[in-house]
């Protein structure tokens, strides 16, 4: 048996990046974040010193950009609620409250502004794709911009 002998900066990081694993049936599954290298922003905070909420956080956003990006340009991403009538939200903003709290901003389809407050106990989204408001305009990609201030690591 080969046991491979490891520093202890080694064991320190190894125990502060998450794990995720995946597998998807038929010949070309889509790149999922489960097989990506964690941004940077994610892993300046070792999971044990994140909240709940924190740490749904960032993997939301994660989550989010990589629907995204396999998205075209006539789709955005919204969410619908699993198990309940409250119907789609098309995100616009993401937040979180700590120790428990995640926030969902954005519209529903017919137009009407919507935030949803829910404990990370609770969660379970359902991430869809929808037209794009305008025909013109380029698809609002919040994913995106998540992402980008989780590199910046933001707190």
């Amino acid at each position: 048996m080969d046991e491979e002998i490891k520093t202890t900066a080694e064991a320190v990081e190894a125990d502060a990046l998450p794990r995720a694993h995946v597998v998807h049936c038929g010949p070309n599954p889509p790149e999922t974040i489960e097989q990506k290298p964690v941004p940077k922003g994610v892993s300046k905070t070792p999971m044990g010193q994140k909240t709940p909420a924190h740490w749904a956080y960032e993997r939301l956003i994660m989550y989010i950009k990589n629907f995204e990006e396999q998205l075209d340009n006539e789709h955005e991403v919204a969410m619908g609620f699993v198990g309940g009538d409250a119907g789609v939200l098309r995100i616009e903003g993401l937040g979180y409250y700590d120790p428990d709290i995640i926030t969902f901003y954005g519209t529903e389809t017919s137009g009407a502004k919507t935030q949803l407050i829910q404990h990370v106990s609770q969660l379970s989204v359902m991430l869809r794709a929808l037209p794009k408001l305008k025909a013109a305009a380029a698809p609002n990609r919040i994913g995106f911009r998540l992402a980008a201030d989780l590199e910046e690591g933001a707190k």
